[in-house]
């Protein structure tokens, strides 16, 4: 049996929390991945996992030994790295995970350029409103936009989400225009409900802040049913710039409170803290950092 080999299947087990998950990942069977298991448990002489129907979880003896393996399987990497630096190819899977509309506006029609360039990588794009957790899902990396609230990630400040307040010429037209934030709180105004900020709008003219607590009778976990509720003349969003870009020049939303500056956002790419980097994640990072600095859609409204 290849110990290391079995190792690293017991771990990528653990962190995916199924079977069949890994299996499909390494292209096999999910009795190949369970043979492999019972061998080690077998060489070890006790169990590692106590299976159910439900879910796995690890024994006393699987808990210590996972954390272990994780160390070896992390120095043996690092070691091959080291020897490798310089030389290692841009190819192989690369799990990339973000938030539905970022990665179907901002991801997914930059694929085909990266993967011009590095031909020998396989993306798998998963989208998601939700924050993903990169182990368990086995994500090599992912974007996230706003605050990060897990410190034991390493993340890269890769862009910035500018801001902009924005409502249809529908809208508008019943129901006026405001002209400063506080006037947001007579408007029905729609929230984008996973932003830590929750319902408070955060503007800024000059050096001082303005603040206000908004209401309104719809929310979403996802920016896009927000443009989709902004178009049909429902209310007033605080939305990213580059959500609403092609509606701005279609002139089917406009801009207000144009003299504030809405608070902005940054955009990391993420990477679980155990796992190195490898070079067709730091080729992809690198590359989306300078199409998002070169973007249009990107910059600041002057």
């Amino acid at each position: 049996m290849d110990k290391l080999n079995a190792m690293a299947i017991f771990v990528r087990v653990v962190e995916r929390g199924s079977f069949s998950a890994v299996a499909r990942e390494l292209q096999t069977s999910q009795p190949t991945i369970s043979k492999v298991l019972r061998a080690l448990e077998t060489e070890l002489g006790g169990k590692l996992i106590a299976r159910s129907t439900r879910k796995l979880s690890l024994t006393d003896e699987g808990q210590r030994y996972y954390a272990k393996c994780r160390q070896i399987l992390a120095a043996v990497d690092a070691a091959e790295h080291s020897f490798q630096s310089g030389r290692e190819s841009i190819a192989g899977p690369l799990r990339i995970g973000s938030s539905v509309s970022f990665g179907r506006l901002q991801i997914a029609p930059r694929l085909p350029e990266f993967l011009m360039r590095y031909p020998e990588v396989q993306v798998d794009l998963q989208l998601s409103d939700q924050n993903q957790d990169l182990v368990s899902e086995g994500l090599d990396v992912t974007f996230r936009i706003g605050a990060l609230n897990d410190s034991g990630l390493i993340a890269r400040h890769i862009g910035t989400t500018y801001r902009i307040t924005v409502a249809a010429p529908d809208y508008l037209a019943r129901h006026g225009q405001p002209q400063t934030p506080q006037e947001l709180s007579d408007h029905n105004c729609l929230l984008f409900n996973l932003l830590s900020s929750q319902n408070l709008w955060i503007y800024n003219k000059g050096a001082r802040p303005h603040e206000v607590r908004i209401k309104g009778n719809a929310q979403s976990n996802n920016s896009e049913a927000i443009r989709e509720m902004v178009l049909g003349g429902l209310g007033i969003a605080l939305s990213p710039v580059w959500l609403f870009s092609e509606d701005l020049k279609a002139g089917r939303v406009l801009p207000i409170l144009q003299d504030y500056t809405a608070q902005s956002l940054p955009i990391y790419a993420v990477s679980p803290a155990n796992r190195r980097q490898s070079a067709r994640v730091k080729a992809f990072v690198d590359y989306m950092s300078r199409a998002l600095e070169a973007a249009p859609e990107l910059q600041a409204i002057k």
